[in-house]
């Protein structure tokens, strides 16, 4: 057996694995809020056939071995949380996160999400939810009557409106939640987030302060994919793709070749 089929095979795997992120990055061009993910492998183990710095003789050693590679794995798909592009709505309800700092977002479950998505929209009740009816964290409450025009949020996360007699009423402080690794969120759909041991709990705080980002009211924040860039990894993927097939093709031409000929 050849052992170059084994080591190719696992080239296969891991070029449709980077194969598969790059289809979702470009997927997701235009999710608001969405992270990119990137790939990462390592090598696997080495057939150690000669050590290296062994003893040739009583006083001298190998300066180099002899270590036979056996692939490639997928280690890790991790989300690179740079800063996407603000686009402006003009929606008194869309909120962009200028900095670091997520949206705590309540599932049916009574658990807390996060997610970089500030399109929100007002239930039957009045308050502030997401697009799929999870409500914002510290719930908001717009009261009846108001014309979400007169609606504020300043970038420190105080939520203001007036109401029919023209008067200034707070109707709370929107938080957001900051983690030390954002990049152990696990996401899991919906563009949201749940915390794992590898984030850390969540360090909810005020926007604007101790490192977190502000708020922009009338702006959404665009995914941080660039066609560009993944088109090019989209390429390179098929390269490696190909090179790798042709090490399995032209070993299963060697071993033809010992079969009809030895």
């Amino acid at each position: 057996m050849i052992p170059a089929l084994w080591v190719a095979k696992t080239g296969l795997d891991a070029q449709q694995t980077r194969m598969n992120v790059v289809a979702n990055n470009l997927a997701n061009v235009n999710t608001t809020g969405f992270k990119r993910d990137r790939a990462m492998f390592e090598d696997l183990l080495y057939q150690n056939v000669r050590q290296v710095g062994g003893q040739t003789s009583q006083n001298t050693t190998l300066p180099s071995g002899l270590m036979l590679g056996t692939g490639t794995r997928l280690v890790t798909t991790e989300k690179i949380h740079s800063q996407g592009n603000t686009v402006q709505t003009n929606q008194p309800l869309d909120l962009a996160i200028q900095g670091r700092g997520f949206f705590q977002i309540q599932r049916p479950d009574g658990s807390l999400a996060y997610s970089r998505d500030g399109s929100f929209k007002i239930d039957a009740d009045g308050q502030v939810v997401t697009n799929e009816g999870y409500v914002l964290e510290p719930a908001i409450n717009i009261p009846p009557g108001t014309s979400l025009s007169n609606v504020t949020v300043g970038v420190d996360g105080v939520v203001s409106a007036k109401d029919t007699t023209g008067a200034t009423v707070n109707l709370g402080n929107l938080q957001l939640a900051d983690f030390v690794n954002p990049v152990g969120l696990q996401p899991i759909g919906g563009n949201l987030y749940v915390e794992t041991a590898a984030s850390g709990p969540a360090q909810p705080g005020n926007p604007g302060q101790n490192g977190v980002g502000e708020l922009k009211q009338g702006m959404l924040e665009s995914s941080n994919v660039s066609v560009a860039e993944e088109l090019v990894s989209m390429i390179e993927t098929q390269r490696a793709y190909e090179i790798n097939s042709k090490a399995i093709q032209a070993s299963d031409q060697m071993l033809s070749y010992l079969n009809n000929n030895v």
